[in-house]
């Protein structure tokens, strides 16, 4: 089967946007497991950037992946890709100018879509930054990061986090990310279908949820009729190999089964701990 040209995934993934559906990702860590998830019937794939820490560095996702060696992953899945893929560029990997270097960068990676949040990284060591950006500054970076865009059909969509904001702060965030002419408003932070409701009221292009398998958003018609065209929830495949190989490796050194789950064994075998550590020697941190 020949591999569809990149200009031709993205208009699919547009085509996704625009078809009234609600369609749920699948995790593409690698050329394979994009390969397998066409195969499988999958209209989209996410290329997560905590996944591509772990994947690329063995790293905790600590904003240590540097842009080169994501697009590096995402170059070799776009290569290969059978389905459009979503590149989770986090916050663009700095300022404005930095934005315009990532969406150059990705575009020629061949992804067909990525999102840009406004979370403030890196984070505060050993913590999940839930801190934001103003506003300003976030729309800033948006229209760069459009300014930047050579194919116009590869989507650009801005995302913020609805779970450390009340709703009249993430509906002021979502309009003003909106009027800049972003291609949709991906949301993390959901709580339920009522949350949503008085928010996408509010949004008028397609919107995206990372929903981490949210048991309070898994009615697919419901969220498509509240203008949900993606849904990730999450990347348990990526998890899933992590155990696969663990379990395999261990079977053939006769090692006892242990009792660690995926997420487990990810925290055991990252650079968690070496990064703790160091983050106690060089920068004072204590945890």
């Amino acid at each position: 089967m020949a591999t569809p040209s990149q200009h031709d995934l993205r208009n699919d993934f547009r085509a996704l946007l625009a078809s009234g559906k609600c369609y749920y990702t699948a995790s593409t860590f690698d050329p394979m497991s994009a390969r397998i998830a066409a195969d499988l019937g999958f209209e989209v794939g996410i290329l997560g950037g905590s996944v591509a820490s772990l994947q690329v560095l063995a790293a905790p996702d600590f904003a240590l992946i540097t842009l080169s060696e994501f697009t590096e992953q995402a170059t070799r899945i776009g290569r290969v890709a059978r389905l459009p893929i979503i590149a989770d560029a986090d916050h663009g990997y700095g300022n404005a100018l930095n934005v315009m270097r990532t969406i150059v960068e990705l575009e020629r990676a061949g992804v067909a879509a990525l999102t840009i949040e406004d979370t403030l990284l890196p984070a505060k060591y050993g913590h999940k930054s839930t801190d934001l950006i103003p506003v300003e500054e976030a729309v800033g970076k948006l229209k760069a990061a459009l300014e930047a865009r050579i194919d116009p059909i590869m989507s650009i969509i801005a995302r913020t986090n609805a779970g450390q904001l009340t709703t009249e702060e993430t509906i002021s965030r979502v309009k003003a990310y909106q009027a800049v002419g972003v291609d949709g408003i991906c949301m993390v932070g959901i709580r339920d279908f009522a949350h949503l409701e008085e928010i996408s009221q509010h949004i008028s292009i397609p919107i995206m949820l990372v929903a981490y398998d949210n048991p309070e958003l898994r009615d697919r018609e419901r969220l498509a009729a509240n203008g949900v065209r993606i849904v990730v929830n999450g990347h348990a495949a990526y998890f899933a190999a992590i155990k696969a190989t663990y379990d395999c490796l261990r079977e053939q050194r006769g090692i006892a089964e242990g009792t660690l789950n995926a997420s487990e064994l990810s925290t055991r075998y990252s650079t968690l701990e070496e990064n703790r550590v160091w983050a106690n020697k060089y920068m004072d941190v204590q945890e």
